[in-house]
């Protein structure tokens, strides 16, 4: 199986979202199932067919969690010697050419991404674009709307 990137505070998430899930929502699912088991009739028991569900949701997540990290390959940002190439884990300053617009982004994995936080996955557009550039560089970025030019202001490794 391929390895997936992931930043130090990705695998940290990640690692805290499995936790969450073991040691709480799971017993929680299991005495939902076991109240409503003592209500009777398991096939027009509502609670019980949701219950249920709820587990196999969760037990899916588990194993979904748990194959990312064991599939990972964390990568500390600050300890990369990228010589201010843009590269993953980086933080990116752009200012875009036509309309003169700062943005920050740091570069992560897909399941890091969140753009309300400034983080775009390493397998957007606009993260292939930029991989390899330096500052003072300009890349362009096919968009929806057309091309877009943006000059990269500073890369950060943090």
């Amino acid at each position: 199986m391929n390895k997936i990137p992931l930043t130090v505070a990705g695998a940290e998430s990640l690692r805290a979202e499995l936790q969450q899930l073991k040691s709480v929502q799971r017993p929680s699912v299991i005495a939902a199932i076991a109240e409503a088991r003592a209500h009777g009739d398991l096939s027009e028991n509502a609670e019980y067919a949701a219950a249920k569900e709820r587990q196999s949701f969760i037990e899916g997540r588990i194993i979904e969690v748990e194959s990312k990290l064991s599939n990972a390959q964390i990568i500390d940002p600050a300890a990369l010697e990228a010589d201010g190439r843009c590269v993953f884990g980086a933080s990116v300053e752009l200012e875009e050419v036509e309309s003169g617009d700062v943005v920050s982004y740091q570069i992560v994995g897909d399941d890091e991404a969140d753009l309300k936080l400034g983080k775009i996955s390493i397998s957007s557009p606009m993260a292939r674009a930029l991989i390899g550039k330096s500052s003072g560089d300009v890349a362009e970025v096919q968009a929806p709307g057309g091309i877009r030019e943006y000059e990269i202001r500073d890369v950060k490794y943090v």
